[in-house]
């Protein structure tokens, strides 16, 4: 029989916690390495179609090429993103699940909802991906050719300009509300469930204003129909290359983009989280996903998650600011 003295028994028990404390950590790393060993689904809030769907698509491709699985688009719209938002907020915490966040859902819902099934504490960035800018465009009556004229004239006639939006609380709601706040001009809200109603009334010559993305006014503005002042991104539009931007035009300091970014749950292992992150950034960095992000008048931009969340907090704050100030509230 085998007798442990009191010294052998000691390392013995040391060796046997050193392992078990082996055995704790291997599980993350053996998942961060592993991963991603099954399909990836990415949660879209919008029906297909637009620029959260299209973002979507964009990096899927990639993304499945280089991971070597699936990557499959699940469009989850309702309940102005919160289906699709809940849904992940609540999904397993191991990177197969990633929402496609829209700014307009992830800023504004938290600000003017009381009630939520989520929370912003519940979702972890991956990264920024895409964003869109919005285009200042008016109807040809009204008597300016650029943005300066068109503020100068909007003060010296208070009251007479109504713009349109897509609905109240919507990007273009408080984007507008934002540009009245900087520019100091007077102009009434007219709210509409969509773009295309707006832009059938806009065209009328009924509302004279709307900041809305390219998409829905490039090819009025290319044929005449509408006047575009200014895009409200960083850079011009390549298919609208000669509108300037807000900045060039005149109006520092004014920018209004939507933005898509990808989002997990809380708590999903920090090494899955920065390798998904990477991958994401290789995808984005495809030619051909330029291409086809040019072609759809989307930008790439990839972010970090750590300048993901400082974009948030951003323009959560400047948000919030306008929304207060316009006494902004949700349909």
């Amino acid at each position: 029989m085998t007798h442990l003295t009191r010294r052998t028994l000691s390392h013995t028990l040391a060796g046997l916690f050193a392992l078990s404390a082996a055995c704790m950590a291997l599980p993350l790393s053996a998942h961060a390495d592993a991963y991603p060993s099954k399909p990836i689904t990415l949660v879209v809030p919008n029906p297909p179609g637009g620029l959260v769907d299209t973002s979507a698509r964009l990096v899927s491709d990639p993304l499945a090429r280089l991971i070597g699985q699936s990557v499959v688009v699940d469009n989850k719209p309702g309940g102005s993103g919160n289906l699709a938002y809940s849904l992940v907020a609540r999904s397993p915490k191991d990177g197969y699940t990633v929402l496609v966040s829209y700014s307009g859902y992830h800023i504004a819902n938290p600000i003017l909802m009381d009630k939520l099934p989520w929370e912003l504490k519940d979702l972890t960035p991956v990264g920024l991906i895409t964003v869109a800018t919005n285009v200042i465009a008016v109807h040809p009556s009204v008597p300016a050719n650029n943005l300066k004229e068109f503020i100068t004239w909007a003060k010296q006639n208070p009251g007479k300009l109504n713009y349109a939006s897509q609905g109240n609380g919507s990007v273009s709601h408080i984007g507008t509300e934002i540009f009245k706040q900087q520019t100091g001009i007077e102009m009434t809200h007219v709210p509409y469930k969509g773009s295309g109603q707006a832009i059938q009334d806009v065209l009328a010559g009924q509302v004279q204003v709307f900041i809305t993305t390219p998409p829905s006014v490039m090819g009025h503005v290319l044929n005449g129909k509408l006047k575009a002042l200014a895009v409200t991104g960083k850079t011009r539009h390549p298919q609208l290359p000669q509108v300037p931007t807000a900045a060039e035009a005149g109006l520092s300091g004014f920018e209004l983009e939507s933005w898509v970014a990808l989002y997990v749950p809380n708590g999903t292992p920090k090494e899955v989280v920065q390798k998904l992150s990477a991958d994401v950034k290789r995808s984005m960095e495809q030619p051909e996903t330029k291409q086809r992000a040019d072609a759809a008048g989307v930008e790439v931009r990839y972010l970090t998650p750590d300048n993901t969340t400082k974009l948030l907090e951003r323009d959560t704050t400047s948000w919030a600011k306008a929304i207060k100030a316009g006494n902004i509230k949700f349909d």
